[in-house]
């Protein structure tokens, strides 16, 4: 019996750890949800219980219907939530500081992780200094950089602020990627650790490129190109410097491409009304969005947002050369000219030019298949749950030596 209950989830093989802990995972997203950050989270979830760990998962309830799931090594709580503002399937959590202090009272962890800071994040912050556990956290989200693209770029600096007084309340905060992480430091920000992010490369495989769903996407043979997008349609994804790119593309009588966009949010309709040749198949999951990215020819990202962008990496393990600004996942995994083109971070006019260049050279493009997928073969989620579970020890640990120093009589 588990100190947080019982239950057998079906979780895939990982090394098993040297010490069990107790973790409670603390976040305002989980799947059925479909982000980045739900995805990732998930992972880890089901890495820590299969390297040993006791999980309990604290999370929003997402629906009437949603019930705790219970079991071996793993425990879920689920607390009152409230609909994001145009994002009717997500849901974000509510004060809950007294809650989590009976709850953790009654069953006390080793460490608190929290991987968002909305306001169940928040709450899982004040009840653990309560209690003197030790907290670890993830910055996942750029919230401060998505103010410009709504309009609120006067929030940005107070957004920053509160970034900084969540995270440095924390023992460790763990980021993807050593750019992050410099940038962050720069701005105050303590007790940094890097911690990468996997890819599933079993699922996201060029093995799973499907000949009828290109027909249904209106391609006629090998040779005619699939441009891909996959991501929330959300202003913060700088979706306008896509339809330039396809406005440039359509434009040439070299180029005849297709694109397809994989994904939904609020600019939904919008972009269907500006990209009217384009196929929107919506959210895609599991192996049938596999089936999407290995089944283009070319993967195309404009954001500027990312802390790091699973999608990148999920379609590098699938075989696609990547169009990207050179930073967070690409300027990490894409070789410029091998197996993608990295372009000067908010150059817009040198996205265009890289879009229209790599179109215009099929032959190159299943060249490069290879080379993506080869860049992705050391990123899998092994070492990353070793990573991580280091970070969370080192956090229990240095609890323990100041408890310790704390007691010692005067």
């Amino acid at each position: 019996m588990s100190a947080f209950g019982s239950t057998l989830l079906d979780v895939e093989e990982f090394p098993a750890a040297r010490r069990a802990m107790r973790v409670a995972v603390v976040t305002e997203t989980y799947p059925p949800e479909i982000n980045g950050v739900a995805t990732t989270i998930a992972r880890v979830v089901l890495g820590l219980q299969a390297r040993g760990h006791d999980v309990q998962l604290v999370r929003p309830r997402q629906g009437q219907e949603d019930a705790a799931a219970t079991g071996e090594r793993f425990h879920e709580v689920l607390m009152r939530g409230l609909p994001i503002p145009r994002y009717a399937n997500l849901r974000m959590g509510v004060p809950s500081k007294r809650s989590l202090v009976q709850l953790w009272s009654m069953h006390r962890p080793d460490v608190v992780h929290v991987a968002t800071e909305g306001p169940l994040g928040w709450s899982a912050l004040q009840a653990a200094r309560v209690l003197r556990l030790p907290v670890t956290s993830d910055f996942r989200t750029n919230f401060h950089a998505y103010t410009r693209h709504y309009g609120v770029g006067w929030l940005r600096k107070p957004i920053m602020a509160w970034l900084r007084r969540f995270h440095n309340a924390c023992a460790r905060t763990m980021v993807p990627t050593q750019e992050l992480l410099d940038d962050l430091a720069r701005c105050g920000f303590r007790g940094l650790q890097v911690v990468s992010r996997g890819v599933d490369s079993d699922l996201f495989n060029p093995v799973r490129r499907d000949d009828n769903l290109r027909a249904r996407w209106g391609v006629e043979s090998e040779n005619d190109l699939v441009l891909l997008l996959v991501g929330r349609l959300a202003p913060e994804k700088n979706l306008d410097l896509l339809v330039q790119a396809w406005s440039a593309c359509s434009a040439s009588s070299l180029i005849r491409p297709r694109l397809v966009v994989v994904g939904d949010g609020p600019l939904r309709e919008q972009l269907q009304a500006r990209l009217p040749s384009a196929v929107f198949c919506g959210q895609k999951l599991g192996e049938d969005l596999a089936r999407h990215y290995a089944s283009a020819d070319l993967f195309v990202f404009p954001s500027l947002t990312e802390t790091f962008g699973n999608v990148t990496t999920e379609a590098l393990a699938s075989g696609l050369p990547v169009v990207a600004f050179d930073y967070a996942a690409a300027a990490r995994r894409v070789r410029h000219g091998q197996s993608g083109w990295l372009v000067p971070f908010g150059d817009e006019g040198a996205f265009v030019q890289a879009v229209v260049a790599a179109c215009r050279d099929p032959h190159r493009l299943r060249v490069m298949r290879q080379a993506a997928r080869e860049s992705m073969k050391d990123l899998g989620w092994d070492g990353v749950l070793v990573q991580f579970e280091a970070q969370l020890l080192a956090a229990i640990e240095e609890s323990r030596q100041r408890w310790r120093l704390e007691a010692r009589p005067a």
